[in-house]
């Protein structure tokens, strides 16, 4: 048996050699061979898993150290909220994570010099040392997304990326990313995440910034040269696994969380989710961009055959389903390339409440069997507990000793160990020249640096910032002129405090007077004195939930009164916050009347509704919270920059939808060229090359031709798909369309090919809707002779400007609302008009009649009076409208009016 399994993994091991290589050359056949041949059952085993452990004690009597040396694990990812990391004034985080990474190598180094067994035991065998995948999760934006929060370069969060449009961009911060872990010793980066957000969660509750955004190609590109510079980064010392392997950009959950149901099928998922990771395996264009593994997410899919009432199990448990996917030829070819699969978390709380579901036992041993079985190569445990056992370590232990026993009596399954132990192997070894610890540490020198390349964080940060309300034509008018010298500002802030471990001290990751702070430093008294620190306040989105939960906050209330401008600051939809700001503008408008109310979103830009958004005088964008994009929101705030990003999701709240904004631009002329070879640059040392020949035609030809750049709503290249259609036309009488062809974009070009079979004159044009203006290229093409082919271009039509139409000015009426209600000036003069007329009334009576008739008509007089100002107070039967009108002489002619009915009646009392 033995025997027949080493000459199936020789024969799975011949592939290699065949396919193309990935930015990390899987090691040769012959050398992975022997390592494995060499290994014991449970050194074999122990590869398939990547293993967590708290703190920072690596010492004999460790953890981590009994699962090196006993269980033979394979990797090890660090974590925050493992405690793995350090920030105490007596611990460097980096030099400590340097120095714990070392150890861990070490610790492994040791172990095979001391285990010198073969696959029998037999003694003699050489020493195998195969190094360690020591992992991380740094996704950018700080806390919670990133694991080491001090010491490194602050890098944006991916939508922050993703906004700038600029592959470049993406490319410079993985090189920065790449560099920097690899300086510490990881050789094992989980990102990034390919997930597509093509409908984002309103209520929160999805990705939010940790994706590039909400378009499959776009998406797909920034992934690709993100991957390309982790890898150019860390001189390919850095194995890159995308995530969220198919893909979660359509749950409404966070994937740790619970495992959500998606209804998609299998054809939709390769329109939409499966296309960036097409990108950076079987579509990569180059071995730098296509990365090293996949790690397969917790996720299922309803209707992924069809069936909209059969649903799958998680992809990571599902043997069908992710064998299908994986099936497809671009990860087919990928695989077999040596691309690793990696399952996600295996401790998370959505897996072990999946398996417990109906009331059942959660056992992390059969829940790593069957993400095995299901097609995974590795297994991450991450902070893995059972029912049945009280911590990790136990967990851990149970379930690799599981695998050992299985691997011992079961020959299929051994044999499906065999085989991922091998691509992982191969993959190790393709890392290092050779397995030496020498090769695998780190030299500490690499930590000097570290830090501070700040300068790309910035410029995706100016580059990404977005203008979101109002449109960027109307921005003048809404905010003609930023904060001046003698106004006052009041900042609140959506503040985050972190910890980088337990007993660390808080340091926070965007404090309640980040931007106050930023604001002086680049305006205060030393910076241009444009403002001043006595202007400014700051306060916390606690304090202003307290001040609507009516509790007692000092100065809230009297510095937003005062202020001439609220400055907003949000980071995340998590607590409710974007609820908790609606509710101010709603609850306490006699607080935000007549102010400039600008909000800044330090998160994902489509948390708040329509109605919300228009009480804002301006909301900004900007995706990440570090400190350069504070900088950002401080330079955007006093117009010293403009908002140059756009959003890469859509925001239904401003009618923003991603498909129509990178649809073809209708107001383009789209260039059309004749597609010619290059000419080849000359070899000889001449310094001048030969002009590129003109080409002339004649029946019979084939005419080839390519667009110029076709572009996007946003100015950006259309997506690799966008349809263009070309058309022939032979022009004159009896002319019309020859014929026509349809292609697709690649890089925003499309190529297409004419027969030319008919003399005449022939116009090509080209159409992408909603773009239908082109170039033309003209060709008169006759029975005899060869002719050229000229290029017209035509005028886009202008549309008519309306005539502009001088804004009509009320006038404020010094006694009645433009509504029609008197203000308090009229009430006073309608209650003096009331006591002129009950005076003349008593009068009279008494002079003509006596004192109780008299008395009769004073108080019909007072009645009728305030009756007919009540009237008009109330607004009944559209009386507002004749107020408008007749203003004050209105209000005192209805109130004659009513007196004289109270007369009438006060003279019938006195009749009775």
């Amino acid at each position: 048996m033995r025997s027949l399994r080493i000459l199936l993994l020789m024969a799975f091991l011949a592939t290699f050699v065949t396919l193309p290589v990935q930015a990390q050359t899987p090691a040769p056949p012959a050398a992975v061979a022997a390592i494995l041949n060499s290994m014991t059952p449970e050194e074999r085993v122990g590869q398939l898993f990547i293993v967590t452990f708290n703190g920072t004690d690596t010492g004999e009597t460790s953890q981590i150290y009994k699962l090196l040396t006993q269980y033979h694990v394979g990797g090890v990812t660090l974590l925050l909220s493992n405690d793995n990391f350090l920030a105490t004034p007596n611990h460097d985080t980096l030099a400590q994570a340097h120095s714990l990474i070392s150890g861990i190598q070490q610790i492994e180094w040791d172990a095979s010099r001391n285990s010198v067994t073969g696959e029998a035991g037999e003694a003699g065998a050489e020493a195998v040392y195969v190094p360690l995948f020591i992992g991380i999760a740094q996704e950018g934006n700080g806390y919670p997304t990133d694991q080491i929060l001090s010491g490194l370069t602050p890098l944006p969060s991916e939508m922050a990326i993703g906004a700038t449009w600029n592959t470049e961009l993406a490319r410079r911060v993985g090189e920065v990313r790449g560099r920097e872990l690899a300086a510490l010793g990881f050789n094992l980066y989980l990102g990034p995440a390919l997930d597509v957000l093509d409908a984002p969660a309103v209520s929160g509750g999805d990705l939010g910034t940790r994706v590039f955004g909400g378009d499959p190609f776009w998406v797909g590109e920034m992934g690709r040269a993100y991957v390309a510079g982790l890898h150019t980064g860390s001189d390919n010392e850095l194995l890159v696994v995308a995530k969220h392997f198919p893909g979660v950009g359509g749950s409404d959950r966070l994937p740790e969380e619970e495992v959500s149901t998606v209804r998609k099928s299998i054809e939709q998922l390769k329109q939409i989710e499966l296309a960036p990771f097409f990108a950076v395996t079987g579509n990569a264009i180059a071995p730098e961009s296509t990365v090293d593994g996949l790690q397969v997410s917790h996720i299922r899919y309803q209707g992924f055959q069809g069936n909209i009432r059969a649903t799958t199990r998680p992809i990571s448990f599902d043997p069908q389903a992710l064998s299908q996917i994986l099936a497809l030829p671009q990860f087919a070819a990928w695989q077999s390339a040596g691309g690793l699969i990696i399952s996600d978390d295996l401790g998370t709380r959505a897996v072990s409440e999946f398996y417990a579901t109906g009331g059942g036992q959660f056992s992390g041993r059969i829940a790593a069997r069957d993400a095995f079985l299901a097609g995974n190569d590795m297994l991450y445990l991450g902070n893995i507990i059972s029912s049945d056992t009280t911590d990790t370590f136990s967990a851990t232990a149970r379930t690799i000793e599981f695998f050992t026993q299985k691997y011992r009596e079961d020959p299929a399954f051994a044999q499906r160990v065999d085989a991922s132990v091998a691509r992982i192997l191969a993959v190790k070894l393709g890392l290092y020249e050779t397995p030496t610890l020498s090769n695998v540490l780190v030299s500490d020198s690499r930590l000097d640096d570290l830090g501070s390349e700040v300068e790309v964080t910035f410029d995706v940060a100016r580059n990404s910032a977005t203008l979101i309300s109002p449109d960027k034509q109307d921005l003048a008018t809404a905010l003609s002129l930023p904060p001046q010298a003698n106004e006052s500002m009041v900042f609140i802030t959506d503040t985050l405090i972190a910890k980088q471990c337990t007993t660390c001290i808080e340091q926070p990751s965007l404090a309640m007077d980040a931007l106050q702070q930023t604001v002086l430093k680049l305006y205060g008294p030393q910076s241009g004195n444009q403002t001043a620190n006595f202007r400014l306040s700051s306060f916390s989105l606690q304090n202003l939930q307290a001040l609507l939960d009516a509790q007692e906050i000092a100065y809230i209330e009297e510095d937003i009164k005062t202020a001439q401008w609220i400055i907003i600051s949000l980071t995340d939809a998590a607590q409710g916050q974007p609820a908790l700001i609606s509710r101010f503008l709603r609850e306490r408008p006699d607080l935000s009347r007549g102010k400039r109310i600008i909000l800044f979103s330090f998160g994902a830009p489509y948390y708040f509704d329509t109605t919300t958004i228009s009480k804002f005088t301006a909301y900004y964008a900007l995706y990440s919270k570090q400190p350069q994009f504070v900088d950002v929101a401080a330079r955007l705030l006093f117009q010293e920059l403009t908002p140059a990003g756009a959003s890469p999701v859509s925001i239904s709240a401003v009618g923003y939808d991603l498909i129509s904004v990178m649809s073809p631009n209708p107001d383009q002329i789209i260039p059309l060229f004749l597609d010619l070879e290059p000419v080849p640059a000359a070899t000889d040392g001449t310094s001048t090359p030969e002009p590129t020949p003109i080409p002339l035609f004649r029946i019979g030809d084939t005419i080839a031709i390519r667009t110029g750049v076709i572009v996007d709503k946003n100015s950006h290249p259309v997506p690799d798909g966008t349809v263009v259609q070309f058309s022939i036309i032979l022009t004159g009488e009896g002319g019309g369309i020859l014929k026509q062809v349809d292609a697709v974009t690649t890089q925003g070009v499309a190529h297409a090919a004419f027969g030319l079979d008919k003399p005449g004159l022939l116009e090509i044009k080209v159409t992408s809707e909603p773009a239908i203006i082109s170039e033309v290229l003209q060709l008169d093409v006759s029975q005899s002779g060869a002719v050229a082919v000229t290029v017209v271009v035509p005028e886009l039509t202008q549309p008519i400007e309306p005539t502009p139409v001088t804004p009509v000015v009320v006038e404020e009426d010094e006694y009645i609302s433009n509504e029609g209600y008197p203000r308090f000036s009229a009430w006073l003069i309608a209650m003096l008009f009331i006591g002129f007329s009950m005076l003349v009334g008593y009068g009279v009576g008494t002079r003509s009649a006596n004192r109780s008739t008299a008395f009769r008509w004073t108080l019909g007089i007072a009645l009728g009076g305030l009756a007919a100002y009540n009237y008009l107070i109330f607004g009944l039967f559209g009386i507002q409208i004749w107020l408008t009108t007749n203003g004050l002489p209105g209000v005192i002619a209805f109130i004659f009016m009513g007196e004289l009915l109270g007369i009438v009646g006060g003279w019938f009392w006195s009749r009775k």
